[in-house]
C-alpha cells in the first residue's frame, strides 16, 4: 500500500499470478488498516488502544492462512509472502517480528519489491507522540481522554485528517508508519537484521534503479545538507554535512537528493535485509529506464493501474520470464546470481549477473552508522 497511507489490495489481481503459474499456486491478497487507522501511535494508544494495528491485521491474516490454506489446496509449510513498497516494508516488519521467533512460523520465503523503511520510532518517542497530539487537536479531542474522544469522531473526518497530515509533511517524509511497540516489533528493524533475528528461510528482494526520484520535487533547487536535515529531523549538522559530502560525487544537487531518498529509505534497507539472510538471499534490480519506484509491478500484475502504471517494455517473452522468476521462487530455490533487468540497444531483453557498486556499499555503510538517529 502507498506509504502505509493509501491504496487497496484490490489493485493487485492475484488471478494473474495463478494463471502465470499454470494453477500451481494459491494466491491470498490481504487488506489492512492504513494511515492513522492502522498506525496511530503515542502513549495513549499503548494505554488504551492497539499499536501497529495495520501490522496486527496482517499477522491475523497470516495466521488464518497458516490454519486454513490446506482447505484451498495450499501447504502451510510452503507459504511465501510478497509485498511492494509499504507492502515490502510490511514484509520486513514480519521478518523481524518477535525478534525473529514468531510462533508458529508463518512463512517459508519472503519477497520484497522496493523494501520501504521510513523512520521508525518507539511508540512514545517525540515524533509519534506529536502526531497523536496533532490528530487529537484537529479532531477537537483536547480533553482529558483524547482516545475515547477520537473513537466517537466520524470516520470521514478522521480520513480527512489523515489525508491532510499525510500531504502536509516535508516531501519524502512519511506520517503514520509502523513503530517499535515492545511486543510485535521489539527493536529497530536494522538492529534486528544486524543480529540475524529473522523469520523465514529464504529471501528474494528487488529494487528499481531510481527508487527515490518520485518522492522528490524535481523542480526545486536543493541545499543537500538542509534536505537531509528535513528528511531526518533528529540529524544534527554533523550527520547532515557528512551525508552531503558522501553524495557530492553523485552529480547535481538534484541527483544527490534523488539518490539520498532512494538509498536511505529503499535500497540500503534492502541490503540490510539481504545481509541478514546471508547465503539464503537473492537480489534483483529493475533497470528499464526510467526505472522509477513501483515501475516493475506491472510486469507481474498486467492489470495494475495505480500511479498511472505503464508497461515500459512490451515484450511478452520478457514479461513472462520476469514474472516466472518470482513465481518459481515461491516453490524452488532461485539461481544464485544478482539479476539486472535491462533493455539492450537491439531492443531485446537482457538479463545478466551484476555486482553491487562499491559506491552504493559505502553509502549504505553511512546510513547504517546513523541508523538510530534516522529512526531505522
Amino acid at each position: 500500500m502507498g506509504r502505509y497511507a493509501f491504496g487497496s489490495g484490490s489493485e493487485y489481481n492475484g488471478a494473474e499470478l495463478v494463471q502465470e503459474s499454470n494453477n500451481e499456486i494459491v494466491v491470498v491478497v490481504i487488506q489492512y488498516r492504513l494511515g492513522l487507522f492502522g498506525f496511530l501511535a503515542g502513549q495513549q494508544m499503548e494505554d488504551g488502544g492497539a499499536l501497529n494495528a495495520g501490522l496486527l491485521d496482517q499477522d491475523f491474516a497470516l495466521r488464518w492462512v497458516n490454519k486454513n490454506i490446506h482447505k484451498f489446496g495450499g501447504d502451510a509449510n510452503k507459504v511465501t509472502i510478497w509485498g511492494e513498497s509499504a507492502g515490502a516494508g510490511s514484509i520486513l516488519q514480519h521478518v523481524v517480528a518477535h525478534n525473529g521467533k514468531t510462533s508458529p512460523q508463518l512463512f517459508r520465503a519472503a519477497i520484497t519489491s522496493s523494501t520501504f523503511l521510513p523512520s521508525q520510532y518507539k511508540y512514545n518517542d517525540t515524533v509519534p507522540q506529536t502526531l497523536f497530539n496533532e490528530v487529537a487537536a484537529q479532531a477537537g479531542c483536547n480533553g482529558a481522554k483524547p482516545l475515547d474522544c477520537l473513537r466517537e469522531v466520524d470516520s470521514t473526518k478522521l480520513a480527512d485528517i489523515n489525508l491532510n497530515m499525510t500531504i502536509a509533511g516535508f516531501q519524502g517524509t512519511f506520517t503514520f508508519v509502523p513503530v517499535i511497540d515492545d511486543s510485535l516489533i521489539t527493536q529497530s528493524s536494522t538492529d534486528a537484521l544486524s543480529q540475524g533475528k529473522v523469520n523465514g528461510n529464504i529471501l528474494l528482494s528487488v529494487t528499481n534503479t531510481n527508487e527515490g526520484t518520485p518522492f522528490v520535487n524535481q523542480s526545486l533547487d536543493y541545499d543537500v545538507a538542509e534536505y537531509v536535515r528535513n528528511l531526518f529531523p533528529l540529524f544534527g549538522a554533523k550527520e547532515s554535512n557528512a551525508a552531503a559530502a558522501i553524495y557530492r560525487s553523485v552529480g547535481t544537487p538534484l541527483d544527490q537528493v534523488n539518490a539520498i531518498m532512494g538509498d536511505s529509505i529503499f535500497k540500503c534497507p534492502t541490503y540490510s535485509l539481504l545481509d541478514a539472510f546471508h547465503d539464503r538471499s537473492y537480489k534483483g534490480e529493475y533497470a528499464i529506464l526510467p526505472a522509477l519506484h513501483s515501475q516493475d509491478i506491472i510486469n507481474y500484475f498486467p492489470s495494475y493501474t495505480a500511479f498511472n502504471a505503464t508497461l515500459l517494455y512490451n515484450n511478452t517473452a520478457f514479461i513472462s520470464a520476469f514474472s516466472q522468476i518470482f513465481l518459481s521462487f515461491a516453490w524452488s530455490r532461485a539461481a544464485e546470481v544478482e539479476m539486472l533487468f535491462n533493455k539492450t540497444e537491439l531492443n531485446a531483453p537482457h538479463i545478466a549477473p551484476v555486482n553491487t557498486s562499491n559506491a552504493l556499499i559505502q553509502r549504505c555503510e553511512f546510513w547504517r552508522s546513523v541508523r538510530h538517529l534516522a529512526g531505522q
